[in-house]
């Protein structure tokens, strides 16, 4: 895709700050971070969605999702059993698809957000 920002990503064009490269998936921060960690797991390969992916596509699909856990470990927001055995941390995973989903760029992207939720502690 000539216009992708995700796919010039890819190719080098744009600078991003790269976690994770392999030969199908690139990962890299957030430019506006919603949360302390902030990533965007990318195909190399252009599916400009999650409904526009095919069932050749499982694989691909399931390395994404597999990736989060091991980014989340590295980041510091992956779910730990603390001394009392109670979960402290943790993170959320988000796939926008389409405009109703909140999909801004239409490069499929998964996002693994985690850290400190600010509303911690408030009443709501």
């Amino acid at each position: 895709m000539d216009n992708c920002i995700f796919c010039k990503i890819v190719a080098k064009q744009i600078p991003s700050t790269i976690v994770y490269e392999d030969e199908s998936l690139l990962a890299f921060k957030d430019i506006h971070p919603a949360a302390p960690v902030h990533l965007l797991i990318i195909p190399k390969k252009h599916i400009d969605t999650l409904s526009s992916a095919q069932s050749e596509h499982t694989e691909l699909l399931g390395k994404m999702l597999a990736l989060v856990p091991k980014l989340a470990t590295e980041h510091g927001c992956a779910p730990t059993v603390m001394a009392d055995g109670s979960l402290s941390g943790g993170y959320k995973t988000l796939i926008n698809t389409g405009p109703d989903g909140g999909q801004e760029v239409y490069h499929l992207h998964t996002h693994l957000i985690g850290g400190p939720q600010p509303w911690r502690g408030q009443n709501k």
